[in-house]
């Protein structure tokens, strides 16, 4: 899976999921760190990457700006990162690039909400 990380994703989480053979892109490594979160998701959907980040800020700019989909965002902790990951897991098992690139998912420790984005 393509998968772009906000800059406060946990290094441990970006190791997870290039160890787990997704094809991961940091905003550090594209000179995004100091980006607003518009420009960091519109990069996301230019390069057909879902972002990944623990920014609560994007389900605004998903839901009330309609600025487009494709989030999964982090409710994790360092005490709560195995169980994160584990969840995150599930989520890229269960559903397909496609689902993904029109939905905001949240992870927790306990499950997710899968919301699908309508287009319209």
């Amino acid at each position: 899976m393509r998968l772009l990380l906000d800059q406060d994703v946990y290094a441990v989480t970006a190791k997870f999921l290039v160890d787990a053979g997704h094809d991961v892109l940091l905003v550090a490594q594209i000179g995004l760190s100091q980006a607003s979160d518009e420009e960091i998701l519109r990069t996301a959907q230019e390069q057909n990457r879902i972002l990944i980040t623990r920014d609560r800020d994007y389900g605004n700019l998903v839901f009330v700006r309609a600025m487009g989909s494709g989030v999964i965002y982090l409710r994790i902790l360092p005490t709560t990162v195995n169980k994160v990951h584990n969840e995150l897991v599930r989520v890229i098992q269960t559903y397909s690039e496609v689902e993904l690139v029109g939905a905001f998912v949240v992870v927790e420790p306990d499950g997710h909400r899968f919301r699908k984005i309508s287009n319209t």
